[in-house]
């Protein structure tokens, strides 16, 4: 799904786990625009076979209220370890890696060349003996849009140590 095009906002940060344990409760950062094209979204559908219409069909998705096709919800939340290396740098860590979701909410949906962008919130690390556990609210948002698209309440193991 390379040809969603992504604007970087910055350099992103390179914390050590007691560094993040110093910064709970703060916004880490906002990740640059991701463009959502309907070739992305048919990749999208192909790869993992959700092929509904809704997503896929550009003519008969023209007469639902979104006007035209919309984004997978989880191709949205798909987007979060490419948009999450923009504002935080895990390389420095031996092994960084999804743990699970708490809480994932679709909140709006994202139309056919929607410009989305997320953000990350740093809500708790517990860390012990160089290891850690990082819990983050992601919010996705959507260009323009009052609501965001996508808000998931997520964790991610890490281990100190060259990789």
């Amino acid at each position: 799904m390379s040809d969603s095009t992504v604007t970087p906002t910055g350099t992103p940060q390179s914390l050590s786990l007691a560094e993040l344990a110093d910064r709970v409760g703060d916004e880490l950062g906002v990740s640059g625009w991701s463009t959502i094209t309907q070739e992305t979204i048919d990749a999208f559908a192909e790869a993992t076979g959700d092929r509904q219409w809704i997503h896929t069909d550009p003519g008969r998705a023209a007469s639902t209220p979104f006007g035209g096709t919309i984004a997978h919800g989880y191709y949205t939340l798909a987007l979060a370890p490419t948009l999450l290396e923009q504002i935080v740098d895990l390389s420095g860590f031996a092994m960084a890696m999804n743990y699970g979701i708490d809480r994932l909410r679709f909140v709006a949906p994202v139309p056919v060349d929607s410009r989305v962008r997320m953000r990350a919130t740093l809500d708790d690390v517990q860390a012990k003996d160089g290891t850690g556990q990082l819990a983050l609210t992601l919010t996705f948002e959507i260009e323009d849009a009052a609501k965001p698209a996508c808000v998931a309440n997520v964790l991610y193991r890490v281990m100190e140590g060259t990789s």
